[in-house]
């Protein structure tokens, strides 16, 4: 009896044996996979900002504004091409994502960005707003997300913001339609002499 039981305590020892070289090689073999990844993710990134390098120079903030109209502090989700909401524009440091604060005056929208490079759409610029629920990759709940529609050189862009306090989001939208609107009537007037 006693060599069947050293028989069955070795082969239980055998089964407990783990084979360190092996596991070492698959984790590494996922690190280097995992590696793999992201280096295309940063490539693909790099060649959409080549391809969209035809985008000019974002316009600044005028020296004076005026007063502002709105004020709103949240996020800057990112911006796309206009009715396109995930094909994202990353040229001029537009796909990155940022704590934003907001100044809409008759001049235009004034996007201040800490750790991001800031810009301005002027009021001409404006084509509309309304309230969505997504943005370039970033979804949210109906009516979460302020959409800015604004012309830059030949590309019309969609802009998403999110406002610390969501109710703001309604305000914007109709001083923004106001002022759209009342930039078209004056290009109009201004068309007609």
């Amino acid at each position: 009896m006693t060599p069947s039981f050293i028989q069955l305590a070795a082969e239980q020892k055998s089964a407990e044996v783990t084979d360190w070289a092996a596991r070492i090689g698959w984790v590494v073999g996922l690190l280097l996979f995992i590696a793999l990844l992201y280096w295309l993710m940063r490539e693909g990134w790099k060649w959409r900002g080549t391809l969209q390098g035809g985008l000019p120079e974002l316009p600044t903030a005028p020296e004076a504004p005026g007063e502002p109209r709105l004020t709103m502090t949240g996020r800057y989700h990112g911006s796309t091409t206009a009715g396109q909401w995930l094909d994202r524009v990353v040229a001029r440091g537009l796909g990155t994502r940022s704590r934003a604060e907001l100044t809409l005056t008759d001049a235009g929208v004034d996007v201040v960005r800490p750790g991001a490079e800031d810009f301005f759409v002027p009021a001409a610029a404006l084509r509309g707003a309304r309230l969505d629920k997504g943005i370039a990759g970033k979804v949210l709940p109906e009516g979460g997300l302020l959409v800015i529609t604004w012309a830059h050189g030949e590309t019309e862009i969609d802009s998403g913001f999110r406002s610390d306090r969501a109710a703001e989001h309604t305000a914007w939208v109709a001083a923004l339609t106001d002022l759209t609107s009342k930039n078209s009537k004056t290009t109009e007037t201004e068309g007609a002499r």
